[in-house]
């Protein structure tokens, strides 16, 4: 059959009207989503931290995500009396996103630390330092974390992280830990216990060993 000029101009017609229209649906498509996920809000994530290095502690930690804004909140329990305690958000793209377990003590001393414990929950990503710098540089701040006052920790502060960080969070595959253990129950960190911290041998074990761990999950 012979097409005509006229209606070959007319089919083009057509075809660029589905064209449009294909288009138009997908933009509409994409701006309910927007729309979706600004009415979605903020997303409240919440670990229940359990006990490492047979710690008796425990607690609770909240981190709403709000765009790049972390509010932070995080109260423990039966830590060591008036000692600081580093805390830490951690994650890492090929952890486990969960605690550490007995299987993580590669070298079989019966405790684990930090650096044993990264490949369940990743590396620090934020420090939960009372004022000043919260990134990784400040993961060994001492004197910046808060101190457990009768043994309790209650911590709330704002927190600005990178929009990666933030997704992650917001997926549940962060991890809060706490750290600070009193091995030979003395009161203190000292190094008779467990020797010098892998991370600092300027500090002792007791001081950098995780003893609280929880999930971040989505509530």
């Amino acid at each position: 059959m012979r097409v005509t000029k006229g209606k070959k101009i007319a089919a083009g017609a057509v075809l660029l009207s589905s064209v449009g229209l294909i288009a138009a649906v997908g933009m509409t498509a994409n701006a309910q989503q927007s729309v979706g996920s600004a009415l979605a809000g903020p997303t409240q994530t919440r670990a229940d931290l359990e006990p490492l290095n047979n710690g008796d502690g425990g607690g609770r930690a909240t981190v709403t995500v709000d765009g790049r804004t972390l509010n932070v909140s995080l109260d423990a329990y039966r830590l060591l009396r008036g000692m600081p305690h580093a805390q830490h958000i951690h994650f890492g793209a090929t952890a486990r996103h969960e605690c550490p377990s007995v299987r993580d003590d590669t070298n079989v001393d019966f405790r684990l630390t930090t650096a044993e414990g990264q490949p369940g929950y990743g590396p620090v990503k934020v420090s939960l330092t009372k004022r000043g710098d919260t990134s990784p540089d400040s993961t060994l701040a001492i004197n910046r974390f808060p101190l457990a006052e009768n043994g309790q920790v209650h911590y709330d502060r704002r927190i600005k992280v990178g929009t990666k960080l933030a997704g992650a969070i917001s997926r549940g595959n962060a991890v809060v830990v706490v750290h600070g253990v009193d091995y030979n129950n003395n009161g203190k960190y000292d190094f008779r216990s467990a020797g010098r911290s892998e991370l600092d041998p300027s500090l002792p074990a007791e001081a950098t060993d995780p003893v609280l761990c929880g999930v971040l999950a989505v509530r």
